[in-house]
C-alpha cells in the first residue's frame, strides 16, 4: 500500500469516526419517537389531542400521527413529517391533515424547548400565520404554546400540556 492509499484510508476511516460521533440532527425530537401523548385543549369542549411519534425509514424521518377526539364533531386528523434538510442544515416538518389544511416550517432548540417560528398554515384558500413552543416538563410530558399572527401582533391559540400515555406505542396507532 503506497502512502497516498494510506492517508485517504486514514482520512477515511477518519470521516467514519467524526460523522458517528456527530450528534443526529434529531437528537432534540428524540424523546417523543415510539412514543404517545396525549393532552387536554382548553375551551371547555373536553377536546384530547393525542400525538403519536414513530422513526421511519429507520430513524431518516420522524412522524407524528394525531387526533383531537371531542363530542359534538367528528375526529381532527393530522400528521406531520420531520425530516433533516441537508441543504439548508435545518430541521423541518410537513404537517397536512384531514380539512385539507398544510403548512411547512422549521424546527428550531432552545436548551429544553422545541421551536417552531412563524410559518403559514393553508385550508381553503386562507392562510393563518401561527407559531409554536414545546417546552419539556419532566421526562414524561411537555408545554405546548401555539399563538396566532394577528395584525402586527402575537395571541395566545391554544395551550396544551401532553403527558406521555403510559404503555401506548406509536407503532401500534400509526397504521
Amino acid at each position: 500500500m503506497n502512502r497516498y492509499a494510506i492517508a485517504a484510508t486514514c482520512a477515511a476511516v477518519s470521516l467514519q469516526c467524526a460523522a458517528a460521533d456527530s450528534p443526529s440532527p434529531y437528537a432534540p425530537l428524540a424523546f417523543l419517537a415510539g412514543h404517545c401523548w396525549q393532552g387536554e385543549l382548553p375551551g371547555g369542549k373536553k377536546d384530547i389531542d393525542t400525538h403519536c411519534f414513530s422513526w421511519i425509514y429507520g430513524d431518516r424521518f420522524l412522524r407524528d400521527v394525531h387526533v383531537v377526539h371531542g363530542d359534538g364533531h367528528k375526529d381532527y386528523l393530522g400528521e406531520s413529517i420531520y425530516y433533516w434538510d441537508s441543504a439548508t442544515k435545518k430541521l423541518r416538518y410537513l404537517y397536512i391533515e384531514n380539512a385539507g389544511g398544510s403548512s411547512a416550517g422549521d424546527v428550531e432548540t432552545d436548551k429544553t424547548t422545541l421551536v417552531f417560528p412563524p410559518t403559514d398554515y393553508q385550508e381553503g384558500g386562507k392562510t393563518q400565520t401561527y407559531r409554536s413552543r414545546w417546552s419539556r416538563v419532566g421526562d414524561n410530558a411537555y408545554d405546548v404554546v401555539t399563538e396566532f399572527r394577528k395584525g402586527d401582533a402575537w395571541t395566545t391559540a391554544w395551550t396544551a400540556h401532553m403527558i406521555e400515555v403510559p404503555g401506548a406505542s406509536a407503532a401500534a396507532t400509526s397504521k
